[in-house]
């Protein structure tokens, strides 16, 4: 399983979006494109994130951008992982 089709598969579990990922592509917008992805969902994102990838995120880290699609998310996680 490659970095992206796991963060999706989190994604669909902090979200509760079920099936709905399997549509989801680098392109697919978070931030302002998915009705559950509020503020609090970032939140979750976050740690579900920190936890399954043994990751440490912090404060100044975390910004829109990173949020913005699945691929700038999945990017992130890519780059934390190799740093």
């Amino acid at each position: 399983m490659t970095t992206c089709e796991e963060v999706k598969r989190l994604l669909a579990e902090v979200l509760q979006l079920g099936d709905r990922v399997q549509r989801f592509d680098r392109t697919t917008v978070l931030m302002g494109g998915l009705p559950e992805f509020d503020s609090m969902a970032v939140i979750s994102v976050i740690a579900a994130l920190e936890e399954h990838f043994a990751l440490t995120i912090e404060d100044d880290e975390i910004s829109a951008e990173i949020f913005a699609t699945v691929g700038t998310l999945c990017d992130f996680v890519e780059r934390k992982l190799v740093g």
